[in-house]
């Protein structure tokens, strides 16, 4: 399923704009990335796995990317 399929199904299912679900993923995102538990650096190491343009990933690249993860192992 396209990105765009599924930022729309979950919009429509939350009563809200496409704009606001990508907007909360991505607030989720960055608050994680800048923000990690305190494991040793563990979900540090996991979080540099992730694909991504910048410091952080968007939506579109973490799904993709926990997608393609799932795909090869059956589990993240």
């Amino acid at each position: 399923m396209k990105m765009k399929k599924i930022l729309e199904q979950i919009a429509r299912e939350h009563g809200v704009t496409v704009e606001e679900v990508r907007e909360e993923m991505q607030k989720a995102i960055t608050e994680a990335w800048v923000n990690p538990p305190k494991d040793g650096g563990v979900t540090a190491a996991y979080q540099r796995r992730v694909p991504c343009r910048g410091e952080i990933p968007t939506p579109e690249e973490l799904i993709r990317y926990a997608a393609a993860e799932i795909r090869k192992t059956g589990s993240l």
